[in-house]
């Protein structure tokens, strides 16, 4: 069922970070910093994949999901909804029912054998297709992931995900230069407000995830 008539978007992305926190896919550690896939320190850690395990949950995100892609960019804007694999293809399958369109994934390399494709379902030349992952930190899977969707002769001009971290410069900027737009449910900063409205974690822990967001870069070097 096609979704509409949901809250605007501010509220939105609280009920999303509030969802986020509810399943524990939050983590913050301000003592036993997190280590990210690049190395680097951080008191935060995000696991969107444990959506799929809460029925309720995640169907209303996906209807938020739905509904924000609508908004953003439009009722007909696409004929076909990709995920990127891993994380996002069930993401992607619930998305592409919910809009009523076709759905195929997209793999990170060639699988080395048979037709050695990057993308499996049927895509098109010409499509308008729509990446849809869990979450992206600074972009760099995405572009990956729209390079195979291009090969193929189709178009892919957007990418929506649950959760943006939303505190690293020029994400967006070096998307849109690539000719991507990121729709989003919410980012760290709608998870903190929300932590700290519900009492989630300790004053001090809260104050470090703070210090983090404005500064993770700086942040991360002081932890090593």
């Amino acid at each position: 069922m096609i979704p509409s008539g949901f809250p605007p978007a501010a509220e939105i992305a609280r009920l999303s970070a509030g969802m986020l926190l509810e399943i524990g896919a939050v983590h913050f550690n301000a003592a036993t910093p997190f280590t990210h896939a690049s190395g680097k320190k951080a008191p935060t850690y995000i696991d969107c994949r444990k959506l799929i395990s809460f029925p309720r949950i995640r169907s209303v995100l996906m209807d938020f999901l739905a509904v924000t892609v609508m908004r953003e960019a439009g009722l007909e804007a696409f004929d076909n909804i990709a995920g990127g694999e891993t994380a996002g293809i069930p993401f992607a399958a619930l998305v592409a029912e919910r809009l009523a369109l076709p759905m195929t994934y997209v793999r990170k390399k060639p699988k080395g054998y048979g037709r050695n494709a990057r993308i499996e379902g049927a895509m098109h030349e010409g499509q308008r297709v729509l990446l849809v992952e869990d979450l992206t930190t600074d972009g760099g899977s995405k572009l990956s992931f729209v390079e195979a969707i291009r090969e193929t002769g189709a178009t892919c001009d957007a990418t929506a995900v649950i959760f943006y971290y939303g505190i690293f410069d020029g994400v967006e900027d070096r998307l849109a230069a690539a000719g991507v737009k990121l729709i989003h449910l919410c980012t760290w900063w709608d998870v903190l407000a929300e932590a700290r409205a519900r009492a989630a974690f300790d004053t001090k822990t809260l104050e470090a995830v703070e210090a983090y967001l404005h500064d993770p870069e700086g942040w991360s070097a002081a932890h090593v």
